[in-house]
């Protein structure tokens, strides 16, 4: 069984993966920057956040043809993608689930 170390290395490869992803494609690019109110010249700073990479993966998760894409181009398979997203700070998806 994977440690929590090596999940969390894991879930930032792909969230990093996606970023990487989404920065090349020119109609995601000012979606994301327009949803998460972050300037193109501010990714990098924005990235140490904590949450930001969730926020990445909850931007490809958000949208299932650009998850399918991203999947396709990448290699992931889309379940690693919510998984991935589970794994990092501020990952936790509990709040879309009704009670």
């Amino acid at each position: 069984m994977p440690s929590e170390a090596s999940m969390r290395e894991n879930a930032e490869a792909v969230a990093i993966s996606a970023l990487a992803f989404i920065a090349a494609d020119p109609e995601l690019l000012p979606r994301f920057l327009a949803l998460t109110g972050i300037e193109a010249g501010s990714i990098r700073r924005a990235a140490a956040e904590p949450g930001f990479l969730a926020g990445v993966l909850q931007f490809i998760l958000a949208h299932e043809p650009t998850l399918m894409r991203f999947c396709d181009e990448s290699g992931t398979p889309p379940g690693e993608v919510g998984k991935a997203l589970k794994a990092l700070p501020q990952g936790d998806d509990s709040y879309d689930r009704s009670t």
